[in-house]
């Protein structure tokens, strides 16, 4: 990051230090000054006249010896300001620290409550699976806070220069994808820390594992769980028909999405076929798969 150049700032404040006001110099005094040596008394001149045969001499006058100044005491040294406490409560994101893989329960044959697990979840599929729906429904019914983060929404805060992909995929398309990839893979890491579990949605695609699942792993780290909902493409283009917008595809691009998509089958990752199942349903068999996940977690 770039920074404007200017004046240097001062050193930072050093408990113990007196911090540096300035001076002004001190005014000027005719006689000496108080605390100087006086040296000898004067001696006073002689007569006019001698004095006469048996007279005493007058005793000159005494003066005192200059007394040493009084040591001052040290001058009291301020305190150093202790730190402003952080009132928000919130634990600092560490840099660059991704999620670790969520713990299984310490007994084997106790099956993971997902419903009551930190996890980090990335629900994949085509348009029209449903990504979104499920997400929201899995992310308000659990017992513990949870957060959804949607793609499209962050990859939607831009408004002028928008890159819709409809109009043809193409290098401003690409560079903002990936930069909302990003920005989604801080917030998750960023509701991590602070104890929110997290549910992301992507139409990732198994033939582009550095841009899709590689991707997503270095934003959020080991320990994303993700899951493929996969219906079938009938059921896809029916809820297709049902979007407005520029989230509305062509038939040919969601059968041509659809197809790409089943190369996640074999591919090891979990898959739903929700194609039968409504919303609510959906997110209990996802639930179930969670649950396996985190007692094995999948090799990708």
């Amino acid at each position: 990051m770039q920074h404007a150049v200017g004046s240097p700032l001062p050193p930072p404040h050093q408990p113990g230090q007196v911090p540096h006001v300035g001076w002004a110099p001190a005014a000027h005094h005719p006689g000496p000054h108080p605390g100087a040596s006086q040296g000898p008394a004067p001696v006073p001149p002689p007569p006019a006249f001698p004095a006469p045969l048996g007279a005493v001499p007058p005793t000159p006058p005494q003066h005192p010896a200059p007394q040493p100044p009084l040591a001052q005491p040290p001058a009291l040294q301020p305190m150093a300001a202790p730190p402003a406490p952080d009132t928000t409560g919130h634990v600092p994101l560490p840099p660059g620290g991704p999620v670790g893989v969520p713990m299984a329960a310490p007994a084997p044959a106790a099956v993971p409550d997902p419903t009551t697990t930190t996890l980090a979840v990335l629900l994949i599929g085509p348009a029209g699976a449903g990504k979104t729906s499920v997400a929201k429904y899995w992310a308000d019914h659990r017992r513990v806070p949870t957060a959804h983060i949607s793609l499209d929404d962050v990859r939607e805060w831009v408004r002028s220069g928008f890159a819709d992909p409809q109009s043809g995929w193409n290098d401003s398309s690409e560079a903002q994808y990936r930069l909302a990839r990003r920005t989604c893979g801080f917030a998750a890491r960023n509701f991590l820390a602070n104890g929110i579990s997290c549910i992301l949605d992507d139409a990732v695609f198994p033939d582009r594992p550095v841009v899709g699942l590689g991707g997503w792993k270095r934003h959020v780290g080991p320990g994303l769980l993700p899951v493929v909902l996969l219906p079938g493409l009938d059921i896809v283009l029916e809820r297709n028909a049902e979007r407005s917008g520029n989230r509305r595809l062509t038939d040919e691009e969601v059968a041509r999405i659809h197809g790409r998509m089943a190369g996640w089958y074999g591919s090891g990752l979990p898959i739903i076929d929700n194609s039968q199942l409504d919303v609510p349903g959906t997110a209990r068999v996802l639930d179930e798969v969670l649950a396996r996940a985190i007692a094995s977690p999948p090799s990708w």
